[in-house]
């Protein structure tokens, strides 16, 4: 099917047609100066086409259609000039026949007074370009060889007025130099300016050319004009940009976090911060420094689905404390910091399809049972890209502005302000309890009424719906695939606390120093002593608030676990915990460290002492007597025993004779004198089995 205006090809030439009339079509060369319109057959046309001589192509001068010129332009003015002249040659279809243009144009030019030459040259032009006004426009646009590199064996520009010297053009060895200074100086995240790279430059151009004048060294306007020339737009914010703060801060943002989720529960976002505020010990009487704030959030919905708060450093363990808490139900938590829910106001129960996370909390063998006991896909971020987790980085600032306004000893930009101001880590007020309460009243209320003005909504979301994270959770679940799975809070738990190794011992199970027990290991008699070889390779679960539990895993792949409890040999760190007993552990461990220097002096002295009495004895003992043998010495030392003892026995019974000049004392017992005068019997607790 043939349209006016297509453009068909053939050979090299192409040609445009310009009208339809039955069988015919009338057509022009666009390539030749002197073409004028041809009639032609539609069936010579088609049967080119299909013996592909002739093929369809894109029109050279289809911009023009789409090109806005300026009103009153000499562009404008000159287009309508140029079409106030030919339009009476355009109101009849004579102009494309040879019998009736020159006729035509003969008498526009009597009337106008214009040459024929410049009649048919705006004919050609019209026809050529598109037949439509714009067609007619001058080509200012092509004028000055925009984007081609100038040649010229003298300088371009304007001339010196001010300034010595006439100056330089940049040839190739010269334009050679300034892309080696601005690849090597410049174009990196160095930081050096341009006029650096000029002054490199300028020691680089004075060794090649030691006869130029330095008033006509090539000028930092020239290097400048060659490196925009050379180099694109993004390229030259990319070069200049560290690489991962580009990829942060600097590269276009063309997506968006919401597209790559399903629903609620496809991907939550973790990270941690340490919280902009001091605050005070439960005495209101020690600073006790910033907490470490976690923060869960769901992709789709925006919805925070858990948090901790508390005094431990980002980790692992606090990580599994704020994944424990975004998957359980929360109506206990809120209602222990006085704050009373239902669970329909905070619905997010259940485990996600995917956690985004950083390296460092969640890269490791330990987040294994997380993925294998319950289908969860751990996605770890770049490092340092904290834009990929967008979300969850932009909630930090949300929730502490909620008390920034409002709290004493709110971080400032300096720790002591100038004239007089103090330290603003002296106004802390708040303990832990109260910031956590306000931290999770203003979860609640981000979660239940705030307006998400900004977010990318997908076009099924009810246009009347308001845009908070409640809602659209509700919208998304009742919608969209939920990916929450329902599971067993304490499996839970146990799946999300960290492991440690742990090794069997006559004493029990030992997990960080301490040892524990449980009737499924005794009855396992792996802790009997009778010489066989001890499981190994066990691991345990703990839980970082409480050091008198573990949680022994018997099995390598299996979930099973062995609830153990502290032995009496471990009695001390019951009540305390696994911070705490490490705690214990390292004081103790140095006061060891300190005693054993001290024990190593008195061994010193110790050693000291007996070397130099056994010397002393050596030296004092008389010559053996020739005249006695050695049988004779022998047989002699049970009277001499008998002697010597009969002597200190003496001795001894001077020495402890009571003084008769003191009083006589009762007896006094601690726990009551005692039926028949003797010792309690500890034998069944000593000896007694462990139940």
């Amino acid at each position: 099917m043939l349209r006016i205006n297509d453009i068909f090809k053939l050979a090299q030439d192409r040609f445009r047609i310009l009208a339809l009339s039955g069988q015919h079509a009338i057509w022009i060369n666009i390539d030749s100066d002197k073409a004028w319109p041809e009639l032609v057959r539609t069936s010579e046309i088609e049967k080119r086409i299909f013996d592909e001589e002739l093929f369809r192509t894109t029109d050279p001068h289809q911009e023009l259609a789409s090109l806005s010129v300026e009103r009153g332009s000499k562009a404008q003015i000159i287009r309508d000039q140029r079409y106030d002249l030919i339009a009476p040659l355009l109101a009849t279809d004579d102009g494309y026949y040879r019998s009736g243009r020159g006729q035509l144009v003969q008498s526009r030019s009597d009337e106008t007074g214009k040459p024929r030459k410049t009649l048919y040259k705006n004919l050609r032009q019209y026809w050529q370009r598109g037949a439509m006004p714009n067609a007619l426009l001058p080509d200012y646009r092509k004028s000055g060889g925009k984007g081609q590199k100038k040649t010229s064996k003298k300088k371009l520009g304007r001339p010196r007025k001010i300034s010595p010297g006439t100056g330089i053009t940049a040839d190739s060895i010269i334009q050679k130099m300034f892309r080696l200074v601005i690849d090597h100086h410049y174009v990196n995240d160095k930081g050096n300016s341009l006029a650096y790279a000029h002054r490199r430059f300028i020691d680089m151009f004075e060794a090649y050319n030691p006869n130029v004048r330095p008033e006509d060294y090539p000028t930092l306007t020239q290097l400048r004009y060659f490196y925009h020339r050379e180099y694109e737009k993004a390229d030259r914010i990319r070069f200049r940009s560290n690489r991962i703060s580009y990829q942060k801060d600097v590269r276009p943002l063309i997506g968006t976090s919401t597209a790559g989720v399903l629903g609620p529960g496809s991907r939550y976002e973790i990270d941690a911060t340490i919280a902009d505020i001091y605050l005070l010990s439960v005495d209101r009487q020690r600073i006790i420094g910033r907490p470490t704030l976690y923060v869960v959030v769901d992709v789709f919905s925006r919805m925070v689905t858990g948090f901790y708060i508390g005094l431990e450093n980002p980790s692992y363990v606090t990580a599994m404390s704020a994944l424990t808490t975004s998957m359980s139900d929360k109506t206990e938590l809120c209602a222990n910091y006085g704050l009373e829910i239902t669970p329909e106001q905070w619905p997010t129960v259940g485990v996600p399809d995917a956690i985004l996370a950083d390296r460092g909390e969640l890269l490791g063998h330990q987040i294994e049972s997380l993925e294998k006991a319950f289908g969860v896909r751990i996605e770890i971020t770049p490092p340092y890209r904290g834009d990929a987790k967008g979300i969850v980085e932009r909630y930090f600032r949300t929730l502490q502005a909620e008390f920034k306004s409002f709290a004493p000893g709110v971080v400032t930009a300096t720790k002591v302000r100038k004239q007089g101001g103090k330290d603003y880590r002296l106004d802390a007020r708040l303990t832990l309890h109260e910031f956590t309460q306000i931290m999770l009243a203003s979860i609640l209320h981000r979660n239940q009424h705030a307006v998400l003005s900004k977010y990318d909504r997908d076009s099924d979301i009810p246009n009347d719906m308001a845009l908070t994270p409640l809602n659209i959770w509700n919208w998304g679940i009742q919608n969209r695939t939920g990916r929450l799975k329902n599971v067993s809070e304490e499996a839970l738990r146990i799946a999300l606390l960290p492991r440690q190794k742990v090794h069997l011992s006559d004493l029990g199970v030992s997990c960080f120093g301490a040892y524990y027990t449980s009737k499924e290991l005794l009855a396992s008699g792996w802790l009997h002593r009778n010489g066989d070889r001890r499981v190994t390779g066990l691991q345990a679960a703990y839980d970082p608030a409480v050091a008198d539990h573990i949680y022994l895993f018997p099995g390598k792949d299996s979930q099973e676990y062995w609830i153990c409890s502290l032995t009496d040999r471990s009695r001390q760190f019951r009540g305390k915990s696994v911070w705490e007993l490490w705690a214990s552990q390292e004081e103790q461990r140095k006061a060891t460290s300190a005693a054993k220097v001290a024990e190593t002096t008195s061994k010193r002295d110790l050693e000291n002492l007996v070397s130099n009495t056994i010397k002393n004895a050596e030296r004092s003992r008389p010559a053996i007597n020739k005249q006695q043998s050695k049988a004779e010495t022998i047989r002699g030392i049970r009277d001499n025993r008998k002697q010597e003892r009969d002597a200190q026995r003496a001795k001894q019974t001077k020495a402890r004779q009571p003084d008769s000049s003191k009083p006589k004392s009762d007896v006094t017992y601690l726990h009551g004198k005692p039926d028949d005068g003797a010792f309690p019997d500890f034998l069944d607790e000593l000896f007694g089995d462990d139940e």
